[in-house]
């Protein structure tokens, strides 16, 4: 329970900072306690995509000690490494649920831009919330619902721009309140 517990808040983290680097950091270090507590349960697809998500959190850390080559061919790498991890971890269909969720957090992290990485939170929170249901991680997929909801309301805040657009619609209407009002004497 403890590395659920652990996993929950680096997820968490990883989705509300600013700085890339960080929330990699955050990142590398949820995977790897995701990983002992699949284990633990015996979510093997889960625990070994992990595992694998931990050494890309800590390769796409580093972004810039790699040329532009070699960077697109560690996200050609664990792109393949999450599919043949599915085949030889099957577990049924719903071993597929981590897989898509591991595919689409590659690409996302493999990005720059922040916005990719709380993205990559809300689908990530989807397809290992379902994952973990199967297996009881009570307190995961507890953790992947908040991590949704952290995801959602830091994308709508940092790359929306809704609470500044919020802030200006209610400014002008404001003020076209004042300005209608002081006509009529009110």
């Amino acid at each position: 329970m403890i590395f659920s517990i652990l996993t929950f808040v680096m997820l968490c983290l990883s989705s509300y900072v600013k700085d890339r680097k960080v929330a990699l950091n955050c990142q590398s270090l949820s995977c790897l306690f995701e990983s002992i507590y699949g284990f633990i349960v015996g979510a093997l697809t889960g625990a070994v995509l992990s595992f694998i998500n931990f050494i890309r959190s800590l390769l796409f850390c580093h972004k810039e000690k790699f040329n532009k080559d070699l960077y697109f061919l560690l996200l050609i790498l664990f792109e393949t490494l999450v599919c043949v991890n599915c085949v030889f971890t099957w577990q049924g269909m719903i071993s597929f649920l981590p897989t898509i969720g591991s595919l689409i957090r590659v690409y996302c992290l493999w990005q720059s831009d922040m916005k990719w990485v709380r993205i990559s939170g809300m689908t990530t929170a989807i397809t290992y919330g379902a994952y973990y249901a199967c297996f009881n991680g009570v307190f995961l997929v507890f953790g992947y619902i908040l991590l949704f909801v952290i995801s959602f309301v830091s994308f709508l805040e940092k790359d929306v721009k809704i609470v500044d657009k919020l802030k200006l619609n209610l400014n002008k209407r404001y003020c076209y309140d004042i300005i209608n009002n002081r006509g009529e004497g009110k």
